[in-house]
């Protein structure tokens, strides 16, 4: 039987993943908060932000943006997706959580 979480993306009770995604805090308040609809759709907002930016993943800095990144796509201000939305009804490249292009150091 699936482990199901209160999704803090998605406002729903979902399946939810079946380990923590990385170590350390964060990967555990993710495996703990997130579910793995929410984690998939976050690979997908990932994959597009290291194409459109050209991002080397072997910088530091570059993942410590990404990190940043994660948590306020997860936990910002406003986490949750807007209501009616659905992954089918994107248009367009997609911004960065924050809303922009991600602050590149």
């Amino acid at each position: 039987m699936d482990r199901m979480v209160n999704c803090v993306k998605l406002g729903r009770e979902l399946p939810g993943l079946e380990k923590p995604p990385f170590p350390g805090e964060l990967g555990q308040r993710i495996y703990d908060n997130v579910s793995a609809e929410a984690w998939r759709q976050w690979q997908a907002q990932l994959t597009i932000m290291i194409n459109h930016y050209g991002l080397n993943l072997l910088d530091p800095e570059t993942r410590a943006m990404l990190d940043e990144q994660m948590e306020e796509f997860f936990f910002g201000a406003q986490p949750e997706m807007p209501e009616g939305w659905t992954p089918g009804n994107q248009k367009g490249g997609a911004p960065s959580a924050k809303g922009g292009a991600p602050a590149r150091k």
